[in-house]
């Protein structure tokens, strides 16, 4: 008779008592909670025409870039989310991005690898985007970085305001 009130008040306790930060289905799964947190306001335009498979085949480039070297890759890369508005990237090797400083080397590597594309080279000549611009003007909506061990950094990319 009071098991249905005491399951009531056990769950209204545990919802109250949860974070109140959004629920995120990955974090666990691929990659621990972030430590670190940062808003991006992008300084560039979404581009027309984006959507989920756009954002797959771009992750796919990266994959086929990944593949193409002579040695082993030191991360994964991939999107996540209904409409693959994730992007998560994991180390697959101890002792890569297992720190803020080596995660941002990371992402500064990638915005040299960004502005090498075509497409960064008509968008944006006078090379002032980022990595992070890129996944904006994409559509992606935040990027995680994990050592996927104990470390992970998240930035979630905000609209520019001009």
């Amino acid at each position: 008779m009071y098991l249905p009130l005491i399951l009531a008040i056990l769950g209204l306790s545990a919802a109250l008592s949860a974070p109140a930060r959004a629920e995120d289905r990955h974090e666990g799964y691929y990659y621990p909670t972030p430590e670190v947190m940062e808003d991006y306001e992008a300084r560039a335009p979404v581009l027309d025409g984006n959507g989920r498979n756009r954002r797959l085949a771009f992750v796919a480039g990266i994959i086929r870039e990944i593949a193409s070297r002579p040695y082993p890759p030191t991360y994964a890369i991939f999107a996540k989310g209904g409409e693959a508005e994730k992007l998560i990237i994991v180390g697959v090797r101890d002792g890569f991005y297992d720190t803020l400083y080596r995660t941002r080397a990371l992402l500064a590597a990638m915005t040299s690898l960004s502005r090498s594309t075509p497409l960064f080279q008509n968008l944006d000549p006078e090379q002032r985007y980022t990595f992070f611009d890129l996944c904006y003007m994409l559509g992606f909506e935040r990027l995680t970085v994990t050592n996927g061990r104990e470390f992970s950094h998240q930035i979630r990319f905000l609209r520019p305001k001009f």
